[in-house]
């Protein structure tokens, strides 16, 4: 994936942005030009003495806007919302000069939580004041970034028929188990060709799951990940799956203890290839669902992006540095 255009060198004097998602979290509903949590980020800003403009955006206008910022030379772009919105300022980063920030304003921030990042605005922001970065590894399929994860089958599925009637005006938590009622009468397996580096194999598998990096599978952290920076995909399938047996996978899931399942085929990769009898598939990219061309070429982009991080971050010795604080223009050593 060719990296953003950049018009010029970024500088220090241009003032870090950050991007409030107009739709994403408690923001859903209100007007385009207010956000629920404005107050709050402008008294944290001005708190830990960070100059910043503060946008709000439209959802689906987010990732221009971000590559919009790089290309006028910011070095540091905030993104304000979920995981999705996210994903899409990181997706107008990868491979620039600019230093994502976040700001974690989503229902679950999956993101957020793997970095060690405060969930509170007032938290975050002085995460984005300590200067401290780090580089961390992307995802990519087709020429897509994402931050998290990648899917394919249910989850689609699901997700697809949660936005149908969250546009027919339900609720978005009465949506979603209705839209989980639906795919759980239509139960059906994807059938594709998964190429790896220990060959070919086809399957019929509930679904594809495809990490950046590795995932917990025990415990009480299951679904989360101790590190973003070892140039791993994190495959995951279920080959044969019946709906009885998904429903006890699912009962090893809430009890942590998932790597338990017989079902559960996992691997480390740097490069995985599903192809499908189906030109394009919908595939999940950090929660957003989108058709993709078949095949699906999933590789891992190690180092990619760079984060602004608390300074205990794990990342430790190989990536943690004291960037330029945002917003004086002071370079600063690194320490490690």
């Amino acid at each position: 994936m060719a990296a953003p255009a950049v018009a010029r060198t970024p500088n220090a004097a241009t003032p870090p942005i950050l991007l409030l998602n107009a739709s994403s979290g408690a923001a859903a509903g209100a007007a385009e030009a207010s956000h629920p949590v404005l107050a709050d980020v402008q008294k944290a800003l001005e708190a830990h003495g960070v100059q910043a403009a503060v946008v709000i955006e439209r959802g689906d206008r987010v990732a221009a806007r971000a590559r919009r910022a790089v290309s006028e030379g910011c070095r540091l772009v905030v993104a304000g919302g979920g995981d999705g919105t996210i994903s899409a300022v990181a997706s107008a980063l990868v491979d620039s000069d600019a230093t994502l920030g976040v700001l974690p304003l989503g229902t679950l921030n999956h993101f957020a939580k793997d970095l060690g990042i405060p969930l509170d605005v007032a938290g975050a922001v002085g995460v984005l004041a300590a200067g401290h970065t780090c580089a961390v590894d992307v995802g990519e399929v087709n020429g897509r970034v994402f931050i998290n994860n990648s899917s394919l089958g249910l989850y689609p599925s699901l997700v697809y028929q949660r936005e149908k009637r969250q546009a027919q005006g339900r609720r978005k938590w009465v949506a979603f188990v209705l839209a989980l009622a639906r795919v759980w009468r239509a139960y059906r397996r994807v059938r594709v060709i998964v190429h790896t580096e220990d060959g070919i194999r086809m399957i019929r598998t509930p679904f594809v799951f495809v990490g950046n990096n590795e995932y917990q599978l025990e415990g009480v952290r299951i679904g989360a990940r101790a590190r973003v920076d070892q140039g791993r995909l994190h495959v995951s399938m279920a080959p044969g799956l019946s709906r009885g047996q998904l429903l006890r996978v699912l009962g090893r899931a809430l009890v942590g203890r998932l790597s338990a399942v017989d079902h559960l085929d996992t691997l480390l990769t740097d490069e995985v290839t599903i192809a499908a009898w189906r030109r394009r598939l919908p595939v999940a990219l950090d929660g957003e669902v989108t058709l993709v061309p078949t095949p699906l070429r999933y590789r891992t982009r190690p180092g990619a992006l760079r984060v602004c991080v608390p300074a205990d971050h794990p990342a430790g010795p190989r990536g943690l540095v004291a960037n330029d604080r945002p917003g004086d223009g002071v370079e600063r050593p690194a320490r490690v």
